[in-house]
């Protein structure tokens, strides 16, 4: 950590996890355009290498241009980008019509929800391959809303769903459209479009005055269908990834 005048500045932390660490790097509003980025992630590269170095994963929020080049100058390269986007609610009618939605009855609709979640995100990275003991483990966050988890079914089958989440903890408080999924054999028919509207809708109806999501910065096609329900970029978010070489004082 790094103090500045008695006060905490800033941080950085290297965990290792299954074999690759992850880095975290938080500087005050105050000296994130200075030197202080650069500092503090290096140090933490440092202590990677002192402890046999390797696979190192940064993410940075909101990344400033110094701590962009802090990641840089310390051999990580950018390999992927988190857009967060946001729109005022509630959503005009012109926008489109939300399908017909009704909220996950936990218990009874969490095998199906993963089973078509796993073939809706297979080979994702965070998203695929659920089991029902995660499912439940989400369920038990606090912020876990059932009523808020909509799912549309056609022809007795769950099609697709808009998992939304509502942070409480932000002022005004902030919905989030946090997961949308469409079952494989069931896309294509534009259900993407109305499950957004179904979960803006909500979000709407529960009091919140803004929503946001976050989509990744090279999936084009959601950025368009977002971009065309009115949402615009808030920020990005950015990952980092590099292997560092053993060695220094550890």
């Amino acid at each position: 950590h790094a103090l500045h005048h008695g006060h905490l500045a800033g941080y950085a932390q290297a965990v290792r996890a299954r074999g690759t660490w992850s880095l975290e790097l938080v500087v005050h509003p105050d000296h994130r355009h200075g030197t202080l980025p650069a500092d503090l992630l290096g140090a933490a590269v440092d202590a990677v290498a002192g402890q046999g170095g390797g696979q190192v994963t940064l993410w940075l929020f909101k990344p400033s241009p110094a701590a962009d080049r802090a990641a840089r100058s310390c051999g990580l390269q950018p390999t992927r980008e988190v857009l967060q986007m946001r729109r005022p609610l509630p959503v005009p009618a012109e926008l489109g019509s939300p399908v017909p939605v009704t909220p996950l009855r936990p218990g009874a609709d969490d095998a199906a929800w993963v089973e078509v979640n796993n073939r809706a995100f297979a080979g994702h990275p965070e998203q695929g391959a659920w089991t029902v003991d995660e499912l439940h483990a989400r369920m038990a966050e606090p912020w876990f809303d059932a009523g808020g988890f909509l799912l549309h079914h056609r022809d007795g089958r769950l099609a697709g769903w808009c998992w939304t989440k509502v942070h409480r903890d932000h002022q005004p408080p902030l919905g989030e459209i946090y997961v949308i999924g469409v079952d494989p054999d069931f896309q294509g028919l534009g259900l993407g479009r109305g499950l957004v509207l179904a979960g803006l809708d909500h979000l709407a109806s529960v009091g919140l005055a803004h929503a946001m999501l976050y989509v990744d910065g090279d999936n084009s096609a959601a950025i368009g269908l977002y971009r065309s329900l009115g949402f615009t970029d808030d920020h990005v978010d950015r990952a980092y990834q590099g292997t560092v070489a053993g060695g220094g004082d550890g």
